[in-house]
């Protein structure tokens, strides 16, 4: 049954252009409009990502092929949502209005409004009580990528060296408790002032990024995951085992280059992964599996600061400073 929402406009971000933060603003826009078998969320937090900041200002040009060559396609940011059901859809049986759920509208940004319509079937769970909506946001961007690259495309197994570059940012500390928990030997590259937080999450080795240079030493790690885009496989290769990965969240036309490439002679690779653009089904299986995960006690959030809706510009130049650990997060008046 469809339960009546008192609001025909909402609050949200808005982007209409590329540029610097000062091009987001928040206005008032339509309610989403919401189909049989969608539900209605109302939204209590989001989060600010490196990504978002990328796609805000098409940098690198590349985002273009993905947001839009001239303009942003979708005028409202963010893909992370945690909120509670506000309505529900006539042929809707998972959910029910009041129920607390977190997961993701990408890959068509959205996120970052009061309200949000997602089918049933799309990547969204119930959270766990232990959980608040701000943690809820931070996890799911950061898991449903962080997961992806380890299981999938490292296939990360017990015992296996990973480094983890950007290790106290926002992916960086769900992939050391992912690696943690897969058993995994972890090298953590960040900032000095980071060390004893990014140590209690699950790191084995601390590197200080500011005075070390990881890529110095010679067939050390299995995985190398740069999940802050800094570095680059032919940077990373004698660093790498026989047999190793790089993988990279960001795009560039250097890490397409080494995938059309392939393995080098000793069966070393670079790779990137659009986890954004996996299928529905497969991040709905995930949600699941974050879910469960941060009900057993083995993944928690790490939070930076939280900032309101009309902040939204600030978030997005506190982010590209690249100095935050684990996540910023967005409450949703």
């Amino acid at each position: 049954m469809t339960h009546p929402v008192p609001a025909t406009t909402m609050k949200a971000a808005w982007i209409e252009r590329y540029g610097p933060p000062d091009v987001i603003t928040v206005r008032e826009t339509a309610m989403p409009v919401m189909g049989p078998g969608d539900v209605l969320i109302r939204t209590r937090a989001s989060t600010v990502t490196l990504p978002d900041c990328a796609f805000r200002a098409a940098n690198p040009f590349i985002v273009r092929f993905f947001a839009g060559l001239l303009r942003p396609k979708a005028p409202i940011p963010g893909g992370a949502v945690a909120g509670e059901i506000a309505a529900v859809g006539e042929d809707v049986t998972r959910f029910a209005p009041g129920d607390r759920v977190f997961g993701t509208t990408d890959p068509r940004p959205s996120a970052m409004a009061q309200y949000v319509a997602m089918p049933e079937d799309a990547p969204l769970a119930l959270m766990p009580d232990t959980l608040d909506f701000g943690e809820a946001a931070g996890l799911t961007y950061s898991f449903l990528t962080a997961m992806p690259f380890l299981r999938d495309e490292a296939k990360l197994e017990p015992g296996q060296s990973i480094l983890i570059n950007g290790a106290a940012a926002s992916i960086g500390t769900v992939a050391v408790q992912l690696a943690r928990h897969m058993g995994a030997k972890i090298t953590a590259v960040c900032s000095a002032r980071n060390a004893e937080l990014v140590s209690g999450l699950g790191a084995d080795t601390i590197i200080d990024r500011h005075t070390s240079d990881f890529t110095d030493a010679n067939a050390a790690y299995d995985v190398i995951f740069d999940v802050v885009g800094k570095s680059s496989f032919s940077a990373c290769r004698r660093a790498l085992k026989p047999g190793g990965i790089y993988l990279t969240t960001t795009p560039s036309f250097a890490i397409l280059g080494a995938m059309i490439r392939g393995k080098d002679a000793q069966g070393r690779r670079g790779k990137l992964a659009t986890t954004g653009l996996r299928a529905l089904p497969e991040k709905a299986k995930d949600m699941l599996v974050l879910r469960d995960l941060v009900a057993q006690g083995k993944l928690h959030g790490v939070i930076d600061r939280v900032m309101p809706l009309d902040a939204i510009a600030e978030a997005h130049r506190y982010v590209e400073q690249e100095t935050k650990a684990g996540d910023v997060i967005i409450e949703i008046p």
